[in-house]
């Protein structure tokens, strides 16, 4: 976020005859009443993206806009620009949202909007890791149906600190090339839905995240006396520019990696040697990523004896953990090396229970194996699974608040898990979908699943009908882009605690995320928190051991 931003909600932006700009953590709606400057300010790590709004005034349909490009001193920077795009809310996910437009879609800047809508730019800087400490200046120039308004400057201050190309945390959430093909109306076996896919999944790497299922079918496999042979051509093919680090410049890579179940293997001999073969194909590869079984989903008590049928005959192929999203539970005690409760059986809080054994992360911990890991995840226990407010105001309560990925709900409650993630330690985040609608629905139209608006599509598909390109597209979200600006929260205070001021990390992510329920609602006081670990992080990496390193610019 840019520095010294004070955002005031007082005058109707609709109403300034100049561009504003205006906090990425504020969604502007129709008639909302905010007020922005005639300037950006952004501050930026070296190996973060940050990104800010630009609301244009006026009843808008097209608006075209020049590069934007940042210099310093011989060295320069480029801006990404696209135009918000609205989601009509049908039915709020809860009392917190509203039905109505709200902004999500990230378009092509030139895509026609609907002038009754406010137009708002939505304008990112990434810094490489190379890139020169310093101040970067530059205009946004655009024009609004043909005609020139006010250019826009912007400031951009790189940092003299990095923040590393692969996540600290891991993550692990799902996409599918059916459901991706059946949104873009392509065949899932054609040569263009197999690009989506790799396009989907690279921009989920570039926004911190990690991903599951991806191309969904397990590798060739057959048995010779005992011993699996599988053929990992065409899965090599398609995972390894995610896990060797080859696809993007900065050479990140997935944290995580799950196991494709094969059909092909229908006895527990051949199962086990499977699992193994996929286990020493990762080792060979020397692949870091946390290669892991996914479980039954949400075990229900019919369940419990396949979960510990699995949970055995994956351990007793070598070493890939075995993850089950589950609260602690007695009936499945052993089975999970990866426990994964929601994020609601963490945080005690008064009124109904939305999960049936709750327990702080310490507490959970004593009661787990020392080499059991947790992770968390998002459901419709955070927003209600059935839609709008609930008639007993309690149970409404106990559902309100909560971090969420939900299109109507506030900007802070989309970016709230990364600082949650660091302030309670826990170990990795799952998520069950980022393409689900496009199974049920044209997400342009409707996002509504489990009760909320967005659960599990944190994408739309682009196709040329849709935004006028040539070609097909994901396009990303807002949420999608709150989500990585947590994880680079994290970040910050991952390498605040590293760099030896823990203490003081702990207190800054108290103040924007004090439990999974109480987020920070205001964008001031995030904006002041991030200035605050800016400040912190530059004096401890000046005399760091990392700041000496050779190649790193000063």
């Amino acid at each position: 976020m840019g520095a010294g931003w004070a955002w005031v909600l007082t005058a109707v932006l609709a109403a300034s005859p100049e561009p504003k700009v205006v906090s990425p953590l504020i969604k502007v709606r129709p008639g909302a009443a905010v007020e922005g400057r005639a300037e950006a300010k952004l501050s930026v790590a070296r190996g973060e993206c940050e990104a800010t709004q630009v609301v244009l005034p006026g009843a808008i349909e097209r608006v075209t806009a020049q590069p934007l490009t940042l210099r310093a001193e011989g060295q320069s920077l480029t801006a990404s620009v696209w135009r918000e795009a609205y989601l009509d809310v049908k039915t709020p996910s809860n009392s917190q949202g509203r039905t109505g437009p709200w902004p999500d879609a990230l378009v092509p800047v030139e895509t026609p909007g609907e002038p009754s809508l406010p137009t708002v730019l939505y304008v990112e800087v990434c810094a490489p890791e190379a890139q020169a400490p310093g101040k970067y200046r530059g205009e946004l120039r655009v024009k609004a149906d043909a005609k020139a308004m006010a250019a826009v400057p912007f400031t951009v201050e790189v940092q003299p600190f990095v923040l590393p190309a692969t996540a600290s945390l891991p993550t692990s959430f799902g996409i599918s090339l059916y459901s991706i093909a059946k949104g873009h109306g392509v065949a899932p076996e054609s040569p263009e839905a197999q690009k989506l896919l790799r396009d989907y999944a690279r921009t989920l790497l570039e926004h911190r995240v990690s991903a599951h299922g991806l191309g969904m079918d397990a590798p060739p496999v057959r048995f010779e006396k005992g011993r699996a042979v599988v053929d990992f051509q065409a899965y090599d093919a398609e995972m390894a520019p995610f896990l060797d680090g080859s696809l993007l410049p900065s050479g990140a890579r997935f944290t995580t990696a799950d196991v494709r179940d094969s059909r092909k293997a229908s006895t527990e001999e051949e199962k086990v040697a499977y699992y193994r073969a996929f286990a020493e194909h990762f080792k060979s590869k020397g692949w870091d990523a946390q290669l892991f079984f996914y479980a039954k989903d949400e075990p229900k008590p019919e369940d419990v004896p396949l979960v510990h049928t699995q949970s055995k005959r994956v351990r007793a192929a070598g070493k890939i953990p075995v993850l089950v999203t589950s609260p602690l539970d007695e009936a499945l005690k052993g089975t999970a090396d990866i426990l994964t409760p929601t994020l609601n059986c963490f945080f005690p809080r008064p009124g109904p229970q939305t999960c049936r054994n709750i327990l702080p992360i310490s507490k959970l911990r004593a009661r787990l194996p020392a080499d059991t890991k947790v992770w968390w995840y998002q459901s419709c226990n955070s927003h209600g699974c059935n839609g709008g407010p609930m008639t007993e105001a309690a149970t409404e309560r106990a559902y309100t608040g909560w971090a969420s990925y939900m299109v109507d709900h506030p900007a802070p409650l989309n970016r709230a898990m990364g600082p949650l993630a660091f302030l309670t330690g826990v170990d990795g985040e799952l998520y069950f979908d980022t393409v689900f609608a496009y199974n049920t629905q044209d997400p342009w139209k409707n996002l509504f699943e489990f009760g909320g608006n967005g659960d599990g599509t944190l994408f739309y598909p682009g196709t040329p009908q849709r935004l006028g390109t040539s070609t097909h597209q994901p396009v990303v979200s807002l949420r999608l882009k709150h989500l990585r600006d947590g994880l680079e929260d994290y970040e910050y205070l991952h390498l605040l605690a590293k760099l030896g001021d823990a203490e003081s990390a702990k207190a800054l992510a108290r103040r924007l995320t004090r439990s999974g329920y109480e987020i920070e609602p205001s964008p001031a006081e995030w904006d002041t928190v991030r200035q605050a670990l800016t400040s912190r992080l530059r004096a401890r990496w000046e005399n760091s051991e990392y700041a000496k390193r050779p190649g790193v610019p000063r």
